[in-house]
């Protein structure tokens, strides 16, 4: 079966070339150019992965994927016109699992697609095969693969793929040290960038979730210089 793909985007050439090349490699493309009939169109059809643009008229791309990920875990891709370091971070806090800034060839838009893509299923195909060890539980934190789902102290924590990724990760090295480098390689699928402040952003996502004290953290702890550890 095909998988689909939600493209949210309002410049009609844009989507006219992301809808051709993407249908090109196989993908079946759901082009809306606002975000509200894009929400309508999430709660009836169910999506592989979502590409918003960030300025579209109606929900912004930014809303749009607050609401999908009240729902829904599938990978979500931005898009956006600006090239300032606050909006892109705020994608990735938000939910959203990558980013691209304008002008961007479509052709790494394509081969983000299937990263992202490939990601997912390999996470989703782990989650349901059998596990020595389905649940940590870390002082009050547990986090368990099996259900997807994580408490801290019985309290409830949403947290997205990525950063159950994360955490889970962290979690099965319990007191070792994992670099940047080595979690985004093991969580991402990709090689690591020099420079990439991806992993930063979404740790400091995943401790305001568990609600961590700024400067001496009880769970995600920062080995400077080297990476994170839980313990």
């Amino acid at each position: 079966m095909n998988q689909k793909i939600l493209l949210v985007e309002d410049e009609e050439d844009i989507s006219n070339l992301l809808e051709i090349y993407l249908s090109d490699q196989g993908y079946v493309v759901d082009t809306y150019n606002n975000g509200q009939d894009a929400l309508e169109s999430i709660k009836k059809t169910e999506y592989d992965l979502a590409i918003l643009d960030v300025m579209v008229p109606g929900l912004n791309g930014f809303e749009l994927c607050k609401k999908i990920r009240e729902h829904y875990f599938y990978p979500i891709i931005m898009l956006t016109a600006k090239i300032e370091d606050i909006d892109k971070i705020t994608g990735l806090t938000i939910g959203a699992d990558d980013y691209m800034t304008k002008p961007f060839n479509p052709l790494e838009v394509v081969a983000r697609v299937k990263t992202q893509l490939r990601r997912y299923k390999r996470y989703n195909e782990k989650a349901v095969s059998v596990k020595e060890v389905d649940e940590y539980d870390i002082r009050g934190l547990k986090i368990n693969k099996a259900t997807h789902s994580c408490s801290l102290f019985g309290e409830p924590i949403e947290l997205t793929p990525i950063e159950f990724s994360i955490l889970w990760c962290l979690s099965e090295n319990q007191g070792k040290v994992i670099s940047s480098e080595e979690l985004f390689e093991k969580v991402w699928g990709e090689k690591f960038i020099e420079n990439n402040n991806t992993v930063m952003a979404h740790i400091a996502r995943l401790r305001e979730k568990l609600k961590e004290p700024v400067k001496k953290p009880k769970y995600v702890k920062t080995v400077w210089g080297v990476g994170y550890k839980i313990e």
